[in-house]
């Protein structure tokens, strides 16, 4: 008789269901999405195929559970990080270094690849999960503004261009320690100037304008 490692039924679903995405993630990064099955999971996971499907019906929907498990997470670590930062260039900073060391990291595919393979109700799903990223880097953003860190502009297309860097910087070169913080070095400094930050000669960020009242 199989040995119960979870402590109620309850439990040991939700493990075995983290023990399936775990297996699912692992197998993306090393084999990718195509030709990947319901059976490769199951088998990387060690829990039989109708186990995974107690879960998902397809790989589509394994996908999406995914990613959305991914994004979540994601966003309550980056949200906590920025909440012991006050000053909105240093909070900007960091959400361009957490942004770049997760997506040359990340198991997902980029977002066309995504798009070819899920419905668009799915993709539709993820795209409004991940909206929730611009929204936080536009309310950095718009407080940099308003406390005279930075000058004024279109929000939202700023954000939008700070995002095609951030997947930009991602993609390009070596993930070796040392290479990877050299890249994401760059890549915060450039998107603070480029955002209109200036610095002193500590590199303490600086007001550009008085503060709205």
């Amino acid at each position: 008789m199989p040995r119960i490692s979870a402590a109620n039924n309850a439990a040991q679903r939700a493990e075995t269901q983290r023990r399936v995405l775990t297996a699912f993630g692992e197998l993306l990064f090393t084999h990718g999405l195509p030709g990947l099955t319901m059976t490769d999971v199951a088998r990387h996971a060690g829990v039989g195929r109708t186990a995974v499907y107690n879960y998902y019906a397809d790989i589509e929907e394994l996908l999406i559970s995914y990613a959305l498990d991914e994004t979540e997470r994601f966003l309550a670590e980056l949200r906590e990080s920025l909440s012991t930062l006050e000053n909105p260039v240093e909070r900007l900073a960091l959400y361009v270094r957490t942004q770049v060391e997760d997506l040359s990291r990340r198991h997902l595919p980029p977002g066309p690849a995504m798009a070819a393979v899920l419905s668009p109700s799915s993709f539709a799903k993820l795209a409004d999960h991940v909206g929730e990223l611009s929204v936080l880097l536009q309310g950095i953003l718009r407080d940099g503004m308003a406390q005279g860190y930075l000058p004024q502009a279109d929000i939202g297309q700023q954000a939008q261009l700070i995002h095609g860097t951030l997947s930009s910087s991602a993609a390009r070169g070596s993930n070796e320690p040392a290479e990877l913080e050299a890249r994401i070095a760059r890549t915060v400094r450039f998107i603070q100037l480029g955002a209109g930050a200036r610095f002193d000669d500590d590199g303490a960020p600086l007001r550009v304008s008085l503060p709205l009242p």
